[in-house]
């Protein structure tokens, strides 16, 4: 009977290995019943039969939620590595052809994620480090240029020249020019208040911009794009003695033309307590635009770079 009675369990339950094994354990346990009657071994029968069944729709039920846990959890980072590397695709596809040099998606997010943006995700990494990488290989290339390009003036010319060019409000020039600002990641308060326009998240991030061009091409090829940014600012910086002494620059330029040393007239307005100067420079003869300042000293050199900016235009 035994052989026999397995088979005909195994066909109706349908899950040979649960049901072998429960009903052996059964069968074993309950060895008196396998003298009884034949309902005896039904009822046996039956009971093996459901929970049979029952394991096999239990396992069914788990299968089906682990896999469907399964396919959720392998579909849901999908969606926003996608959008993260359409967004990086568009980043640099759009804004490598304003500056003419490529930068790989994830170094060009970088360069342009500010602090601000960055504490707002979470903790992102911010393009701190590359600006301070920047600062220096900006600060090299200029040098380098100014050295090479004007061996008749001293460090004590050379460096406020390099100063002229290489301040937050040139660099946040240039960086208009290349639209910077409209690619410049920000969080809501800095956007609230019109940081895409500031100076300083402007030069940040041109300083920023320059250390992954250095990182992704080299010295050589960072040059050639600062040069191209810069050269234009550096002609212009040392013809109107840009980071000079602005009374100084006119006495030089004036003694090279023969015009004289320069004049200057001054006035004063308001009480003592809030004084402000007008002054003007006389010049062979020619008065210039006034200019004005909170003392004489800066209202002379205001006087002095309008002064110089005139004479330089009629060279030019």
């Amino acid at each position: 009977m035994g052989d026999t009675y397995r088979l005909e369990v195994l066909s109706k339950v349908g899950r040979p290995a649960v049901a072998v094994n429960y009903f052996d354990s059964r069968i074993t346990r309950s060895s008196p019943c396998q003298s009884q009657s034949e309902r005896c071994r039904a009822r046996a029968l039956a009971h093996v039969v459901a929970h049979g069944r029952q394991l096999q729709q239990q396992h069914h039920s788990a299968h089906s939620a682990s896999s469907q846990s399964c396919n959720t959890q392998l579909a849901q980072p999908a969606v926003p590595t996608t959008a993260v590397r359409s967004s990086r695709s568009d980043l640099s596809a759009s804004l490598t052809e304003r500056l003419g040099i490529s930068v790989s998606g994830e170094l060009l997010e970088l360069a342009l994620t500010h602090r601000s943006f960055a504490y707002e995700s979470g903790g992102l990494p911010t393009n701190e480090r590359l600006e301070f990488l920047g600062d220096s290989v900006l600060g090299l290339i200029i040098t380098e240029e100014l050295y090479a390009k004007f061996p008749d003036l001293d460090e004590s010319r050379l460096s406020p020249l390099r100063s002229g060019v290489v301040n937050t409000k040139a660099l946040a020039l240039i960086a208009r020019e290349l639209s910077l600002g409209d690619y410049v990641r920000i969080g809501k308060g800095e956007e609230s208040s019109g940081g895409r326009d500031k100076n300083s998240i402007l030069a940040d991030s041109l300083e920023a911009l320059v250390g992954a061009i250095y990182l992704e091409h080299g010295l050589i090829k960072a040059t050639e794009k600062v040069l191209e940014w810069f050269g234009p600012l550096i002609q212009s910086a040392n013809a109107q003695g840009a980071g000079i002494d602005g009374k100084t620059a006119l006495q030089e330029l004036a003694a090279a033309r023969g015009l004289g040393a320069p004049e200057y007239e001054i006035d004063e307005f308001g009480p003592d307590h809030d004084k402000s100067f007008v002054a003007l420079v006389v010049l062979a003869g020619e008065r210039f635009a006034p200019g004005g300042g909170k003392s004489k000293r800066e209202a002379e050199q205001v006087a002095a770079k309008l002064a110089l900016e005139v004479l330089n235009a009629r060279t030019s």
